[in-house]
């Protein structure tokens, strides 16, 4: 076992102790126990109360998000909840009153922000049932998000992460250096510099208009919805931020941009979008533009999150087939 896994193995056995210990902070019943769920940006944990109730903490990443922004995230979620645009669950405040939960603890090497969620029924769409169907839906829930993105007023001093192609090849991308992937080789570099230079010029020329550009989710999956009969919860904000609206579109095939359905995906997605909001065909051109932003956006990701089990899964052929998928788009748009 290599000196980072045994480092990421014991933060993570202090962290669940942490999260254990931080569970006072708010009002729950006496025997409440959290359980992790999941890795990936942040740690979620399913806190558990012996009279059965449940609830959703979300450990944050350190040196990820600054309290601003978590407050920001917090904002619009439950201004599209209460205005009535998409369901997003509701966060639990601490005793103190503050949604955000700031932990300093000695066993940790930088304090966490908390947030505590309410627990939403409703299970994770099933890829294998109908992912056609599916990314219909999804299509109708992101043009409903945009629309409230475009009429929002933001709070004062919004501050937000933001998704282009600065923040993804610039000199201080977010999620760091695409060159810094998973096996990413001499001749695999010279690929996807030229990719670089058409996805650049493209989306220059695209451009940052209203109508194309705004406060998107910057996540949404099928993963990050929970469907329970007739109602679909959006989950996950934490990647919320400023970027093109078709970022969603792209997002929303992460880590299967190769799958064979995609362009039926694409066409369904599409379509449940231009139920509620237009999609000119210009904008529609450019889709395959921002699946390959994205698609190098993650690959840099990988790069950075080595402990994460998609990355672990993922890996060993995510930049082979990146370089494909580039090949494909550069003879496309050449």
């Amino acid at each position: 076992m290599t000196q980072t896994a045994e480092n990421t193995i014991a933060t993570s056995n202090v962290l669940d102790i942490v999260a254990n210990d931080s569970l006072q902070l708010w009002d729950l019943p006496a025997g409440s126990r959290a359980r992790l769920i999941n890795v990936s940006e942040n740690a979620t944990y399913m806190v558990e109360a012996p009279n059965g109730a449940r609830h959703i903490l979300r450990v944050h990443r350190e040196n990820y998000h600054t309290e601003r922004a978590i407050e920001c995230e917090l904002a619009w979620a439950k201004a599209m909840r209460v205005e009535g645009f998409v369901q997003t669950p509701a966060n639990i405040l601490g005793k103190d009153g503050n949604a955000i939960q700031t932990v300093f603890d000695p066993r940790l090497p930088a304090p966490r922000f908390m947030v505590m969620f309410e627990f939403v029924s409703g299970k994770e769409p099933n890829p294998d049932e109908d992912l056609v169907g599916l990314f219909e839906h999804l299509g109708e829930i992101a043009a409903q998000t945009h629309n409230h993105s475009l009429q929002w007023q933001r709070p004062h001093d919004f501050e937000r992460l933001t998704w282009n192609t600065e923040t993804v090849y610039g000199t201080k991308p977010t999620w760091g250096d695409w060159r810094n992937g998973p096996n990413v080789g001499p001749d695999d570099r010279k690929v996807l510099e030229a990719l670089e230079e058409v996805v650049v010029q493209r989306l220059y020329a695209f451009g940052q208009s209203n109508d194309r550009y705004g406060l998107i989710h910057a996540d949404m999956r099928l993963a990050n919805l929970l469907i329970d009969g007739d109602t679909t919860v959006v989950i996950d904000f934490d990647d919320c931020g400023i970027g093109w609206y078709l970022y969603d579109f792209a997002a929303g095939i992460s880590f299967m941009e190769d799958h064979p359905q995609v362009p039926a995906l694409k066409e369904a997605w599409v379509l449940g979008y231009r139920k509620f909001r237009e999609l000119p065909e210009a904008d529609y051109n450019e889709i395959d533009t921002f699946i390959m932003l994205r698609r190098v956006a993650l690959l840099a990701w990988m790069g950075t999150h080595p402990e994460v089990e998609v990355v672990k899964e993922l890996s060993g052929e995510f930049c082979k087939n990146t370089v494909i998928l580039a090949k494909a788009y550069l003879e496309k748009m050449s």
